[in-house]
């Protein structure tokens, strides 16, 4: 079994050994896992993937395996329910991808920074496209940690935390002004401190501005103790300003590496619940003008076209349906398939259509925030082209 630790490599071993993974007459098992705090609260990530495992279990009756293909498959399901049910092996990351062939000795366990929803699914080859996007999906994030006299700015990606840039601020007067030098020397000092704190704040948006001109920014965090988190957001340049996407509370005197990742997924995670709902609008206001599809059914007919540049998916959503076997396309029910081959059955739509989508590259929005949720028939799309 692979050590579960996340590394500063990423997933690019674990990727390479799959990537060559030859399964034959054999099926491997896939297992993509959230992990979240509130999918941890009272084990709900546990209840979740053993009712994936046991939807998936009871479907290999229909399948067209052989028994003794069935009973692999089973098995391996049977390894992963108990390796999840064992809190020690699960990593400190939000996600989790396992894999699963047991004929062939394959159990690989990749922790991951997110996953796009729970997820079980049985294929002749282990599902790697969401394990190979990851790194592109997450980018790159800035976290930047101030307070008045210091400051500490940190590179936050898929799979490490660096930092990489650090300030202090000017000497100014540590003590308090005595009231025995006058109204006007009391003025000068604070004048002084304001002053200070200015130039400190410049040299970090500065410092930020050059950042983001060297590579690609996905997102910029402000932390710091109290208010002074989002103190420095007044000194940034527009095109640095654009990119902020939350604050939070630290103290640079004291943050770890492992404080400013948790601090900044936290961060990370509460922007896409914004973000979701903004997409979710567009999306309707898009239909009536025929720029987006809502709907299950016609998502995946777009989605076989082509059609769709963004999918949208009700993260509670669940559908039982087919796969025509000559063309690939993905069906709500067997006869729409008459023309295109046999229709195979497949466990859930809504994970194939995610997979499908990531064959295409198009990008992947699972939506987790309740009212944008509730807009979506399980599926839609924001489409390339009409």
């Amino acid at each position: 079994m692979a050590n579960a630790t996340m590394t500063k490599d990423g997933v690019q071993p674990q990727l390479e050994r799959l990537n060559n993974f030859r399964a034959g007459r054999n099926r491997v098992v896939t297992c993509y896992l959230k992990l979240e705090p509130r999918d941890r609260t009272r084990g709900k990530y546990l209840i979740k993937v053993k009712n994936r495992i046991k939807t998936v279990s009871e479907s290999l009756g229909d399948s067209g395996l052989s028994r003794a293909v069935r009973e692999a498959v089973r098995a391996d399901l049977a390894r992963l329910d108990d390796f999840l049910q064992r809190p020690g092996n699960l990593p400190a990351t939000r996600g989790l991808a396992v894999f699963l062939c047991g004929p062939l000795d394959l159990f690989e366990v990749v922790p991951l920074p997110k996953v796009y929803r729970s997820r079980v699914v049985v294929d002749r080859h282990p599902l790697i496209r969401e394990l190979a996007a990851v790194e592109d999906e997450f980018g790159r994030l800035l976290t930047v940690v101030v307070d008045r006299a210091s400051a500490r700015i940190f590179e936050v990606t898929a799979f490490d935390v660096t930092e990489v840039g650090s300030f202090e601020a000017g000497n100014a007067r540590t003590k308090r002004f005595s009231s025995q030098s006058g109204r006007w020397g009391e003025h000068n000092y604070n004048n002084r401190i304001r002053q200070e704190k200015a130039r400190h704040y410049e040299a970090v948006a500065r410092a930020l501005f050059q950042l983001k001109q060297q590579q690609p920014v996905r997102g910029i965090v402000l932390a710091g103790p109290g208010k002074e988190a989002g103190a420095v957001e007044p000194f940034l340049h527009a095109y640095v300003a654009d990119r902020v996407i939350g604050t939070a509370k630290l103290n640079p005197q004291t943050a770890t590496a492992a404080d400013v990742r948790e601090t900044t997924l936290t961060v990370r995670e509460a922007h896409e619940r914004e973000s979701e709902r903004l997409r979710v609008a567009e999306m309707i206001d898009a239909v009536g003008n025929g720029w987006a599809i809502n709907g299950l059914a016609g998502t995946l007919r777009r989605l076989a076209r082509g059609q769709v540049q963004t999918l949208l998916v009700d993260a509670e959503a669940y559908m039982p349906g087919f796969k025509c076997n000559a063309s690939g396309r993905l069906a709500a029910d067997a006869r729409s398939c008459r023309l295109e081959g046999d229709a195979e059955p497949v466990v859930d739509l809504v994970d194939e259509a995610i997979e499908e989508a990531l064959r295409q590259h198009v990008q992947v929005d699972v939506v987790y925030e309740p009212r944008a949720r509730n807009a979506i028939e399980g599926l839609a799309g924001l489409l390339r082209f009409r």
